[in-house]
């Protein structure tokens, strides 16, 4: 009975947790795309309309939508050879942040 009760208490640790992540990704992507809407496209791999969705909401619309148990926005970096390419600690980080750059302007076209 107790393991029940400790994993129901995880489950509702990490469902804050996520939604805390949700919430602080959704705040700053609001940032950005008010700032400056094409980096902002860019740097978060989305397109023209979800940018002004991001710069248009309110801080209900915001919290509303981080309250979930799902992030909300996925990683792009989502696959082992882009996360090593980029990690590569024998690169050096001029190098490191050029390919990642690439990558990224490459996952934002597909």
């Amino acid at each position: 009975m107790n393991s029940i009760r400790d994993s129901v208490a995880l489950n509702d640790e990490i469902a804050r947790e996520i939604s805390d992540i949700n919430l602080a990704y959704i705040l700053l992507a609001q940032k950005m795309a008010k700032q400056d809407k094409a980096a902002s496209m860019m740097r978060l791999g989305i397109g023209s309309k979800l940018a002004d969705m991001l710069a248009n909401m309110t801080i209900t619309q915001i919290i509303k939508l981080s309250n979930s148990k799902f992030l909300i926005f996925s990683p792009r970096l989502n696959d082992e050879a882009s996360v090593h390419a980029v990690g590569n600690e024998e690169k050096d980080s001029a190098l490191q942040r050029a390919h990642m750059s690439i990558l990224m302007a490459g996952a934002a076209l597909n």
